[in-house]
């Protein structure tokens, strides 16, 4: 074309960014009456078309691109990329956007090519950075260059934490994967940021750019894909990085690489500013007098590729590929992708024995044009366009049908991850641009109109997921209408919810309002206007809580009170342990009058609780008790219910009659190893009783009371001897048994006992529910020991007198500690109480077993009197003749021998 029109005015209007040199060339071209101009993203091509279209109608206005064509048949105006370019097509005007890119080492051989041989019939126009001036003399010696200042001026500001960028501030990294790191960190600081990457598909790029342009969103991440005339209003651009991967190797951007970048701060007539974040030093005073004031090194020299390239043969066509340039500031693009393509094909036989003929190399190289947008050039990439030319120089030369709607509906699919739906929407691209070509496919306006509905879809289900993951709306909205100086709008709906201008922000649990927004720049404010109507909703709590009835209060993990299945109050250790104190939840806005209000509806449903679940131990609190009695009422009080009998062994011998039957009228039972109220056994009591315990003493066993029901369990590492009593259980071997089961074994091994030595029956294992080893255990801590084997089945007998009986660990220390009775005559002396010697055992009117001679079993014996003499206690003992006869089995010499096969 340059030879056709050399009488045409040739321009090259030059300067930094933001000089509006594309608004004057879209202006210059729409006063002829054609034009065609090229532009370096498909992005900007559709911005500028649509552009376009509206002041010029869209039956005069075509759009090409590699994916995409609009041809009215009787356009006037050619939008395209650089690429796309129809440059055998005759137009009055045409111009290149960008064109310093001739120095760029991937796409620089095409610019370069329009540099050279792109003209208008009657006007030509290069737009570009100044940098390459020198060059354009060089190669375009007949150009006029003209000169644009800014039309803002561009500050430096130095280094500025992400978390203190202004709004409008555009952040700049050079990876996806840090891309997306930046925009977590404001989403959560600032309510959420636009993503910008050359990965996106252009709709969906176009989405999240207008997410911000309409202020949805005061940040924008991206990479450098928004250095290229991507018009938005940005004020402020933030580095976050200085180091880019150019398809080779790490490398440090450089000046005008920067300066295209920061250029992007500041619109018309507003001013910019640039700076550095995140982990990207600061810039030297070199870089920033450059950048601020707009100047760089020249271009030395421009990628460039020979455009006569021969079809003859495939080796013409390589050799025309490998043609160097006489002119020495001009460098042969080397490893153009559609070079390595093609490279790649010709290692294929097949492809070889096929590419005979100029028709079929032609077709060979437009084949290897076909982008691999995923920018792998993996062997998959390579098959697929084998294939395509197999496909095209076979049979009706067109790709099958079923193929290609195979290809297209694989990746017809919305679901997946962000990374998933990107790579979707690079095969589509492919395959968009592949039925772009009319003489490929059957059909291809409805192959068009598929690919590009797919690319829609995915485009549409990608920006979703970015919005989704790295926008807030809510916090968005929030901070435009504060930024406005606006109030916001709070309410509570009626299932809680607590809302501001429509958007939820938390929700009342209870009497506690429970923040969604709480890490992030505008929480306070929000959270300052949702507070604004706590305190009527708390008051309108709070008169419900006195109006409920006890049924709606229940005991929650920790002694919590819990309300419509809220925490409202906790109970904590009182004066003693049937006096627990009630705290409502520390709720700032509950002011001391509400709190008084519910606090007293909380004790009298406490107190109601008390009656119901714990009214005869209550009982045993009220009674008029006296002597030892008393003190025993005192611990089976302090035990909630439960007192080991080893703690009260000196005040049960010192019970008179009228004593023993009171404690009996209140329900109180004495066995052989624990004082107990049968009737708090039940699941209700045992439960309210643990949870007592705990309130006390600060203690929660891990596994709380045993499940309803169950008499006996594994004992737990964490409960202490003192919590299984206070819930009416006792720790015997590796287990935890209930009191009155516990009596009930211990009843029957007691009976097994009168005859000596004894093996474990099969009725000991039932009633005790656990297997031989287990039941072993239980025994020693009932007082028996192993004695010798019979039969190889062990026997156990009653311990030697002289020995203590085996009490747990628990009880020990309390003992250690004074908290169980000592001192009982028994234990003065050396001597086991009788109650724990083997015998037969009775039940009086009172409840209590007793031996077979009527001595009250485990408790004191009534002394026989002989008038006015010391008890027959304290005297020698002597066998009385009167007494019942001596069955030989107890008989001293009876007990001797069984001493002697115990040893």
């Amino acid at each position: 074309m340059s030879s056709v029109f050399e009488d045409g005015r040739i321009t090259a209007m030059l300067g930094p960014t933001n000089t509006g040199k594309t608004y004057f060339a879209i202006e210059r071209m729409l006063a002829h009456a054609s034009g065609m101009i090229g532009f370096p993203l498909r992005l900007l091509a559709r911005e500028n078309y649509e552009r376009i279209v509206a002041l010029k109608g869209k039956n005069a206005v075509a759009l090409i691109t590699g994916e995409e064509k609009i041809l009215p048949p009787y356009a006037r105006y050619f939008v395209c990329t650089v690429e796309s370019m129809p440059v055998d097509r005759v137009v009055d005007f045409l111009a290149i956007d960008e064109i310093q890119l001739c120095g760029d080492r991937e796409r620089g051989h095409v610019f370069t090519d329009r540099l050279l041989h792109a003209r208008g019939r009657q006007e030509t126009m290069f737009l570009g950075s100044d940098t390459i001036r020198p060059l354009i003399r060089k190669l375009v010696p007949k150009a006029e260059i003209v000169g644009r200042q800014r039309l803002s001026r561009l500050t430096y500001t130095g280094p500025r934490k992400l978390t203190r960028l202004p709004r409008r501030t555009a952040i700049v990294a050079f990876s996806a994967a840090d891309v997306y790191v930046l925009a977590e960190i404001i989403r959560r600081q600032r309510g959420g940021a636009a993503v910008v990457l050359g990965a996106l598909s252009p709709r969906a790029r176009n989405a999240q750019v207008a997410m911000y342009q309409e202020g949805e969103v005061d940040y924008l991440i991206a990479t450098d894909a928004i250095g290229m005339g991507l018009n938005m209003d940005v004020d402020h651009v933030a580095f976050a990085e200085d180091m880019k991967f150019d398809g080779r190797a790490p490398r440090r951007l450089t000046p005008p690489e920067m300066a295209q970048i920061a250029g992007r701060a500041g619109r018309h007539m507003n001013d910019g500013t640039f700076g550095v974040t995140g982990d990207c030093p600061p810039f030297d005073e070199e870089m920033v007098e450059a950048l601020e004031s707009h100047r760089f090194d020249p271009l030395r020299h421009v990628y460039w590729r020979n455009h006569r390239m021969s079809f003859r043969s495939l080796g013409d066509l390589k050799r025309s590929l490998e043609f160097h340039s006489d002119q020495p500031h001009m460098i042969r693009k080397r490893d153009g992708e559609d070079h390595r393509t093609l490279e790649a094909l010709s290692r294929m036989e097949p492809v070889v024995e096929r590419a005979t003929g100029t028709d079929r190399v032609k077709l060979l190289w437009d084949i290897c044009q076909i982008p691999d947008f995923r920018k792998t050039m993996t062997e998959s990439h390579a098959n697929l366009l084998s294939k395509i030319y197999f496909d095209l120089t076979e049979g009706p030369e067109r790709l099958a049908t079923d193929w290609v709607a195979n290809q297209v509906n694989r990746f017809d699919r919305a679901d997946g991850d962000i990374d998933t739906l990107v790579n979707r929407i690079a095969h589509i691209r492919t395959w968009t641009y592949i039925t772009h070509r009319g003489d490929w496919v059957s059909d291809p306006v409805h192959w068009q109109a598929q690919t590009r509905a797919v690319e829609d879809r995915l485009s549409d289900a990608l920006h979703d997921k970015l919005t989704q993951r790295f926008v807030d709306k809510r916090a968005a909205l929030f901070m435009r209408k504060l930024k406005d100086g606006g109030n916001l709008a709070a309410a509570v709906k009626p299932d809680s919810t607590v809302v501001v201008e429509g958007h939820a922000v938390g929700h009342m649990e209870g009497l506690k309002f429970v923040p969604d927004v709480v890490d992030s720049a505008n929480a306070k404010p929000v959270l300052t206007a949702a507070r604004k109507v706590l305190p009527e909703e708390l008051a309108r709590r709070t008169g419900q809580i006195e109006a409920a009835d006890n049924a709606a209060f229940s005991i929650g993990p920790k002694g919590t009170v819990i309300w419509l299945g809220a925490e409202i109050a906790s109970l904590e250790a009182g004066a003693d342990i049937l006096s627990p104190q009630i705290r409502v939840v520390n709720e700032e806005l509950i002011d001391g009058e509400m709190r008084k209000r519910i606090e007293t509806r909380l004790r009298t449903w406490l107190t109601g609780e008390m009656e119901d679940r714990l009214g005869p131990l209550l009982a045993v609190k009220a009674a008029e008790l006296e002597g030892a009695a008393r003190g025993i009422g005192f611990q089976v009080l302090e035990g909630i219910g439960g007192v080991s009998a080893d703690q009260i062994g000196g005040l049960r011998r010192d019970l008179d009659d009228e004593q023993r039957k009171s404690l009996a009228r209140l329900g109180i039972r004495f066995g052989t190893e624990t004082v107990f109220l049968p009737v708090l056994l039940k699941p209700k009591a045992v439960e309210f009783r643990a949870m007592l315990w705990s309130v006390f003493s600060g203690q929660y066993p891990e596994g709380g009371p045993p499940p309803a029901g169950r008499v006996m369990i594994t004992r737990a590492e964490d409960a202490t001897d003192a919590f299984y009593l206070a819930i009416g259980y006792k720790r015997v071997g590796g287990h935890a048994v209930r009191a009155d089961m516990l009596e009930r074994v211990a009843q029957m091994v007691r009976q097994a006992a009168r005859e000596g030595a004894f093996a474990i029956s099969a009725d000991m294992l039932s009633l005790a529910g656990v297997g031989h080893e287990a039941m072993a255990e239980i025994l020693k801590d009932l007082g028996y020991r192993r004695g010798e084997d019979v039969e190889e089945q062990p026997r156990f007998i009653a311990r030697r007198r002289q020995e203590q009986k085996r009490r747990p660990e628990g009880e020990r220390k309390a003992e250690k500690d004074g908290k169980a009775e000592r001192g009982s005559k028994s234990e003065q002396d050396g001597k086991p109480e009788r109650g724990n010697r083997p015998g037969k055992a009775a039940q009086d009117g009172s409840g209590e077993k007793r031996d077979r001679k009527g001595g009250q079993k485990g408790g004191p014996r009534k002394p026989k009197r002989h008038g006015d003499g010391p008890k027959r206690d304290d005297r020698p003992k002597v066998i009385s003749s009167n007494g019942p006869a001596m069955r030989p089995e107890d008989s001293p010499f009876a007990i001797l021998q069984q001493l002697k096969l115990a040893k």
